[in-house]
């Protein structure tokens, strides 16, 4: 278990949770849902202007098998990256896979679940990685989407919620 984990978290918590797979690789996950159906939270996943409020930017082809350049927009320095799309399947899953990061993998599943639309959200990481800083981005923009899709007040800016959110991934504030 890492400090990302804890056993009282019950699965609808908004902290992602990391758990050890058998080869040693981590899984971090995330749950986010909606009371709007999977169409319109698939819409904030995929559409190019839905996208760019809480994500960033994707030019390219948006089918299975194509490439195009991702620029997560709200970074300090947006850098446009080579991704690729490994599935596509509206609007239920959206596998993307970035090229120059070997095994940086994202998989966004949507299902609906007790009247709600849930966002199931996983990437894996090689051993021994430190997950902490990654799982305080995707959480950060995943609030993001919560606030684009649910019309929820947004994380506001970095620093403001890594106050808020770090000492939940064991991230002390900083001075």
């Amino acid at each position: 278990m890492t400090d990302l984990q804890r056993p009282a978290d019950p699965p609808t918590s908004r902290r992602g949770v990391v758990t050890e797979l058998p080869d040693g690789r981590l899984r971090l996950e995330f749950r986010r849902s909606w009371s709007e159906g999977p169409d319109d939270v698939w819409a904030a996943l995929t559409e190019p202007d839905r996208l760019a409020r809480w994500f960033g930017t994707y030019e390219g082809e948006r089918a299975p098998g194509a490439q195009g350049t991702l620029t997560m927009t709200h970074e300090d320095q947006p850098v446009g990256e080579a991704v690729r799309i490994a599935e596509c399947d509206p609007p239920r899953t959206l596998v993307v896979e970035w090229a120059e990061q070997q095994d940086w993998r994202v998989e966004l599943a949507l299902a609906v679940e007790s009247g709600r639309t849930t966002l199931h959200f996983v990437q894996v990481f090689a051993a021994g990685t430190d997950v902490t800083d990654f799982a305080l981005g995707w959480h950060w923009y995943l609030d993001k989407l919560d606030a684009a899709v649910g019309g929820r007040s947004g994380p506001g800016d970095w620093d403001t919620f890594l106050a808020e959110t770090g000492p939940d991934y064991g991230r002390a504030p900083q001075a």
